[in-house]
């Protein structure tokens, strides 16, 4: 039975438009799912502030043509509903933006979860007030919110992120981001279009609009490893299938290191032949999309293996392109396979076959300048009509840093996480009592499913809650030395790891003088949920927690 907000005293003219108990910041994916356990299973009341004009989180700013989910349609979605499972049908392997967004709107409406959420939201403000045990909450448009707890489900990949390029402002044409794209149509016909960026964003809209613009220039600094995402749309009896193992999927899932249903092989690449290794590559090329890294158990552990995989990947890429020149500038060769997020693609490579389609090595001849009619590298002049940014985002940290987050003694989270982020578990940071993130750093967050990270989140911090209020003791912190102990084993772990010799957002190296530190837990999901299972076990060892 959910709990009413408390009633606010509306001849104080301080008083927030919301009193509640829990103040939720974003409505995508976490923060729907927050807001429907912790209003309809555990009684509080919530309150969600959502910056964009209606919900879906990343779903709702990422429309450009082409964008679509990387990881299972089946596995990317919420798993405690049976009757949601029942009514709803995915239409493809991967689902598109449109279809992903229609789902995030059925939840939100079949729950009723729209009522508790505000709306055109942006928090520019969040303070912990120390004398109250509360989060005093301000936002952009003017709405305030006060809850015992903060919780912020602002996602990884949220605050975008645009080059600083010199004369952009005096560019006659229009200039779009894949991560803020127009609501409405956009006019790409026949139009002499520069598309800055080849991850993964830019690896989806490329071939999608290549066929329809005058001239596609693609300015890339970075090649990417892409595999073939091997889309399909599901027939009714694929549905059929699925839904009868749909139980034990789930269940593999949250039991899995990657959250992902692709089967782990649990051999080294270096323990067969040649022949077997190709052949069991070419078998996961075919099926496996963004699993491919899970071809052999030590891609991400050792070069020599990675380097297997990275070797047969190239070969692909040299089967697809037709220009040598071409080819070698999108073949990656300065990193292993896996160290950067994997991309997957449905034809990217074989777009640069166009005659329509050329690529800019912006490492050799680096950005210059934008003009009212042209961009310049160092070395030469490129006219469009239209300049898309696909350049990504202030990864992971981004979004948890733009507000003005506040907690005890009134330090700062941009003063706490100067030299990096720092968290116990992902989930708290010491000095700012009863705030948690939900897949943040420390969190496995992007190394994996980051729906099935979320459903853990969500559940932990539920539980956690509404123990901590049951016994007394509502006010809880990290413990400082269990935060230090957590970054040092985040770190320990990635050292372990090939992630560290790729200059990744993982690693913050997407942002002029962000902290170089590296930012997820590399252990894995099954590993990371004993983690927390031990820890609230233990009586929630490392939180301090008081009246």
């Amino acid at each position: 039975m959910t709990v009413p907000a408390r009633p606010i005293d509306t001849s104080s003219a301080s008083a927030p438009d919301f009193d509640v108990d829990v103040v939720v910041v974003g409505a995508g994916f976490a923060g729907l799912a927050m807001l429907r356990e912790l209003r309809d299973e555990r009684g509080m009341s919530v309150r969600v502030l959502e910056a964009g004009d209606d919900v879906g989180g990343v779903w709702y700013w990422n429309r450009y043509p082409g964008a679509r989910c990387d990881v299972d349609s089946t596995d990317y979605c919420y798993s405690f509903s049976s009757e949601l499972d029942e009514e709803w049908d995915w239409s493809e392997r991967y689902a598109t933006q449109p279809e992903i967004l229609r789902y995030v709107h059925h939840v939100a409406d079949k729950f009723d979860l729209r009522r508790d959420i505000s709306l055109g939201s942006r928090v520019t403000e969040a303070v912990w007030d120390e004398g109250t045990g509360h989060w005093d909450v301000r936002c952009g448009n003017g709405v305030t919110a006060r809850g015992r707890y903060l919780v912020m489900a602002t996602g990884c990949l949220s605050a975008t992120k645009r080059p600083e390029i010199d004369g952009l402002e005096s560019f006659r044409g229009q200039v779009l981001h894949t991560a803020d794209w127009p609501a409405g149509p956009v006019d790409l016909q026949e139009k002499r279009v520069g598309i800055i960026g080849t991850g993964s964003s830019g690896i989806q809209v490329i071939p999608t609009i290549a066929p329809l613009v005058e001239h596609l220039y693609v300015f890339q600094r970075t090649p990417t490893f892409s595999v073939p995402a091997q889309h399909q749309v599901l027939t009714d009896s694929d549905r059929a299938a699925i839904r009868a193992q749909l139980p034990e999927r789930r269940e593999m899932l949250r039991n899995s290191p990657t959250g992902l249903s692709v089967p782990v092989t649990r051999q080294s690449a270096l323990d067969v032949d040649d022949a077997e290794r190709q052949a069991h590559y070419e078998e996961y090329w075919e099926s496996a999309g963004f699993g491919f890294l899970l071809a052999y158990a030590d891609l991400l552990t050792n070069r020599e293996a990675n380097d297997t995989a990275a070797d047969f990947i190239r070969s692909k890429i040299a089967e697809r392109v037709e220009d040598p020149e071409v080819r070698e500038l999108l073949t990656p060769r300065s990193y292993p396979y896996g160290a950067k997020r994997p991309c997957v693609d449905t034809g990217f490579y074989e777009t640069f076959n166009r005659p329509n389609v050329t690529l800019v090595d912006i490492s050799a001849s680096p950005l210059a300048k934008v003009t009212e009619t042209s961009l310049h590298t160092m070395t030469a002049e490129y006219e469009l009509d239209v300049l898309i940014f696909a350049t990504g985002f202030d990864a992971m940290t981004g979004a948890l840093l733009r507000p003005e987050i506040r907690g005890r003694d009134g330090r700062t989270l941009r003063d706490h996480w100067s030299a990096g982020p720092l968290t116990y578990l992902g989930l708290m940071t010491s000095g700012f009592p009863n705030m948690f993130i939900v897949a943040g750093p420390g969190s496995p967050s992007l190394l994996g499913n980051v729906m099935v990270s979320i459903e853990q989140h969500v559940a932990f911090v539920a539980d956690l809650l509404v123990r901590s209020m049951a016994e007394g003791v509502p006010t809880i912190e990290a413990d400082a030395d269990a935060e230090v102990e957590w970054v040092q084993r985040v770190n320990d772990t990635a050292a372990n790891t090939l992630y560290m010799e790729a200059a990744s957002y993982y690693l913050g190296a997407e942002i002029p003088g962000k902290p170089r530190v590296f930012m997820p837990y590399a252990g894995g999901l099954r590993r990371y949920r004993r983690e927390c299972d031990e820890v609230a076990k233990d009586g929630y060892r490392g939180l301090h927690r008081r009246p």
